[in-house]
């Protein structure tokens, strides 16, 4: 039975658990989301998709699953992949991943919104320049960390991988310069060798370029 992704292609989150579903080999299919047109917001969303009124969400037969950290460890489950390869790992990955979602991703994710999808007269430029400031201090971490690693647990791709590359992929501005951070930017490149490995636009329905 094929899988079904609630995404669209704007949501680093979701590219989060779109991205390790098309690299685990599993029969999964997108499910395009019109968050800009307020699907999300819907009654009928929160009540028959995701009562939190987000994506991702995945549904695998009868069941569903929300939180693409939790939808990351259900593709484990399921395959065995990205995991880590040791209990060591597996709480090393776990710690990446709530570290994205405090100190990279949650920063990302508003700013490039604020920066990008609202109309330009209300963009709250101190805030912007607040957590441009907190993501400075973001890449700084992992760039460090990535030096001399190709991956940032173990020795292959885990989900502390598609966890932190979640926004950094997109082309919209948000304070993130690739050529800035000469480990992430290999780390990055690593990624997209991956056999597989798609641009989140190229792997979920639904683009700013749709918008225009």
């Amino acid at each position: 039975m094929t899988i079904k992704l609630y995404c669209f292609g704007e949501s680093g989150n979701a590219y989060k658990a779109a991205l390790p579903l098309q690299l685990s080999g599993l029969d999964w299919a997108p499910v395009k989301v019109d968050f800009f047109n307020g699907a999300t917001r819907t009654p009928e969303y929160r009540a028959e998709v995701n009562e939190m009124g987000e994506v991702p969400v995945l549904v695998d037969g009868d069941m569903s699953l929300t939180q693409s950290g939790v939808i990351q460890h259900y593709i484990t489950e399921k395959t065995g992949r990205f995991g880590g390869a040791s209990p060591e790992e597996a709480r090393e990955v776990l710690r990446w991943q709530f570290w994205d979602n405090h100190k990279l991703s949650s920063q990302a994710g508003m700013t490039r919104f604020l920066m990008n999808f609202l109309p330009e007269e209300k963009r709250p430029a101190e805030v912007i320049a607040f957590t441009q400031g907190r993501l400075k201090a973001a890449y700084q971490v992992l760039d460090a960390h990535l030096a001399g690693r190709d991956w940032i647990v173990g020795d292959g791709p885990t989900h502390a991988d598609f966890c932190c590359c979640g926004y950094l992929f997109y082309p919209e501005p948000f304070g993130f310069v690739r050529g800035d951070w000469p480990n992430i930017d290999r780390w990055l490149g690593g990624i997209e060798a991956l056999p597989g490995w798609k641009h989140p636009y190229d792997l979920m329905p639904g683009s700013p370029a749709d918008r225009a």
